[in-house]
Order: structure tokens, then C-alpha cells, then sequence
């Protein structure tokens, strides 16, 4: 356990931090989850609303150090892509 007044802050400080980043990672996985429906519902205009909804939420992450740049820049990638794809099929 730690024995100092400043390891003891430490701790404190770590924990508010990680609630913070727990939650704004929820809030992310919500609007991929709602851009991921709105693919399935085969609907591209709810899709296309959805990713505009959640491209700043995913990039919001990033700013805070939540998520890696790489990683959200795939996301968004990938899912502006199978969005594209609902045109042509």
C-alpha cells in the first residue's frame, strides 16, 4: 500500500483519471455500435448521420489520450468504406 502523502494522490488522481477515460470509451463504443445498426439496417443516410455523429466523439478520444490516433483513423476508415458500400449493393 502506498506510504506517502504523495502515492496516496497518486492513487486518488489515477482513479478519477480512469473513471474519466472508462466512460468516454462507452460513450465511443455507442456510436460505433449505432453507426454499425444503421449499416445493418442497410439505411446509408442514418449511417452516413451516424458516422457524422460519432467521428468527433471517436477523435474527442484521441485529444484525451483514450485511443490511438492510428487506431480511430481505421475506424473511421473502415466504416466510411462499408458505408460506401450500401451504394452500390
Amino acid at each position: 500500500m502506498a506510504n506517502t502523502a504523495s502515492a496516496r494522490k497518486r492513487i486518488r488522481q489515477n482513479e478519477r483519471r480512469r473513471e474519466r477515460n472508462v466512460s468516454r470509451m462507452s460513450r465511443v463504443r455507442t456510436f460505433v455500435k449505432k453507426v454499425e445498426t444503421a449499416i445493418l439496417s442497410g439505411d446509408k443516410n442514418a449511417a452516413n448521420d451516424a458516422l457524422r455523429a460519432a467521428q468527433p466523439e471517436m477523435q474527442r478520444a484521441v485529444g484525451k489520450g483514450v485511443l490511438a490516433a492510428n487506431t480511430v483513423s481505421r475506424k473511421l476508415s473502415r466504416l466510411s468504406a462499408r458505408i460506401k458500400a450500401l451504394a452500390s449493393a
